[in-house]
């Protein structure tokens, strides 16, 4: 159901992008889906780019808080 999920919201781009992440750095890739999968239960995003997900990913790695706009 996850990846299902994250197939639907994310570009292909994007998509192919988390599952490298997962092979590198698994706990910030679970962390990932994780988060995304909240936004878009909770209607705060319905599509992620390829380069929204660098943007995501850069401040989760720096362990800022962000939020995304639609």
């Amino acid at each position: 159901m996850k990846e299902e999920i994250l197939k639907k919201i994310l570009s292909k781009e994007a998509f192919e992008r988390l599952k490298r992440v997962s092979i590198v750095k698994p706990e910030l890739a679970e962390q990932l889906e994780i988060y995304l999968i909240q936004l878009y239960q909770a209607g705060k995003i319905k599509f992620v780019t390829d380069e929204q997900m660098k943007m995501i990913l850069e401040t989760l790695s720096s362990g800022k808080r962000f939020r995304i706009i639609k």
